[in-house]
């Protein structure tokens, strides 16, 4: 049994979402942004980036989350009963830039999702996407514009996004896909 790789651990994601965050504000210079974090794991990441946006800036900036879970192009194969979590957008979409904020980007499915999603609520400025993670082997025309770190993987291989909030810990770990359904 194999070991997870751990390629980000808490440091790393520490100075990794502060690096996105210079990076969120330096893009948008005057222009109004807001952040949405996709559940589940990808909320509690935009509310890390809102706290250091808005110290950069010195000022609020809105802070929402969506649940994609009805939004997938892969209900039919997922469990019968998927976890649902409420949507909290709190600001009209239109007057905003929206960075959606995911933790691993992957096949383009899920940000697909988180996009027509947001386009219920309302027509954005601008979406653009953040992610803590890019594994590549995308399927469909999706790139972020804010990437933590690029992870080379295969398709035999699982990209597991850990957060204190959720998991007790933080950190971003490689593992076989024979491991992860052990």
């Amino acid at each position: 049994m194999s070991q997870p790789r751990v390629v980000l651990d808490e440091d790393d994601v520490r100075r990794t979402l502060v690096r996105i965050a210079h990076e969120i504000v330096e893009k948008h210079a005057g222009r109004p942004v807001a952040l949405v974090g996709i559940h589940r794991r990808g909320a509690h990441l935009a509310k890390r980036l809102h706290a250091l946006v808005c110290d950069l800036l010195e000022t609020e900036v809105p802070l929402g989350d969506i649940d994609i879970a009805f939004y997938r192009d892969d209900l039919s194969t997922r469990h019968a009963d998927p976890e649902v979590h409420s949507t909290h957008l709190p600001f009209r979409l239109e007057e905003y830039s929206v960075v959606l904020v995911d933790d691993v980007l992957y096949t383009g499915r899920t940000a697909r999702a988180g996009i027509d999603a947001l386009f219920d609520y309302g027509r954005p400025a601008r979406v653009q996407l953040a992610v803590l993670a890019d594994r590549g082997h995308r399927e469909l025309p999706i790139r972020p514009d804010y990437v933590g770190k690029n992870l080379p993987t295969s398709r035999e291989e699982r990209v597991n996004v850990r957060v204190t909030e959720v998991d007790g810990v933080d950190e971003v770990a490689i593992v076989s896909l024979q491991e992860a359904l052990t």
